[in-house]
């Protein structure tokens, strides 16, 4: 018998078919987690959403308590005529409060005492059917200068008839443009992003306004509080 015979062929050995718990580096390695260690991770999740739990039931009654406005087109309800009533005695006249229905939404009403730039104003922010701006001012100090700054500096394009009265018109011939009106005493000015059309039918309600109130008296406005509501910052 030779020397070959007398060897057993690789892997007949009596251990060839049992793997070594090394013998394979790519086998995934699967942590075991002792039993008291998964228990307390268990534990500290349950804890914490009934913590979560608990913080959405205490702050559920003030939710409900507090809805929210419905529809996308909630505006608050801002009361001009009452503004401007508060506003007649230290203004020294009264203040225009155009009546448009339902169509042009107010976002603001104020008394500005002209701190800022010398000149007392009343001031009432409208947005239109058209989802546009149209801020009203009235004053009776107005000067050039003012005004200017009142209208961006656009040049005036000519007029447009409104109310029965002509308004100077300054347009930008984009999106910016102005009316201005020197009536019964003050100057009313328009200036926004409407369109003319818009601008018409709101200066028409300022006119028919205007017209119902006596006219601006020769007493200086009396200094006192600026008197506004708080509402929408205009667009």
């Amino acid at each position: 018998m030779s020397e070959t015979q007398d060897k057993p062929a690789a892997g007949n050995g009596p251990n060839a078919n049992e793997a070594s718990p090394t013998s394979n580096p790519d086998a995934p390695y699967k942590p075991v987690i002792p039993a008291k260690a998964a228990k307390r991770a268990n534990a500290s999740v349950i804890g914490m959403i009934i913590a979560l739990v608990l913080c959405v039931l205490a702050f559920l009654p003030v939710v409900l308590m507090n809805p929210a406005p419905k529809g996308e087109n909630f505006r608050p309800a801002v009361d001009v005529a009452g503004i401007a009533r508060n506003a007649t005695d230290v203004a020294g006249f009264t203040p225009v409060t155009p009546d448009t229905g339902d169509t042009f939404t107010p976002n603001y009403a104020r008394w500005e005492t002209g701190t800022a730039t010398g000149v007392p104003t009343w001031e009432v922010g409208y947005l239109t059917p058209k989802e546009a701006f149209i801020g009203l001012i009235q004053t009776r100090q107005a000067n050039p200068t003012w005004v200017l700054q009142q209208t961006g500096n656009l040049p005036v394009t000519g007029t447009r008839n409104a109310g029965g009265q002509d308004w100077e018109l300054r347009d930008s011939g984009k999106d910016k443009r102005s009316m201005t009106l020197q009536y019964k005493g003050t100057t009313i000015i328009l200036s926004g992003t409407a369109n003319l059309d818009e601008f018409a039918t709101l200066a028409a309600a300022v006119v028919k306004s205007a017209d119902q109130a006596p006219a601006a008296g020769s007493t200086s406005p009396q200094p006192g509080a600026t008197l506004s509501q708080p509402a929408t910052p205009a667009p």
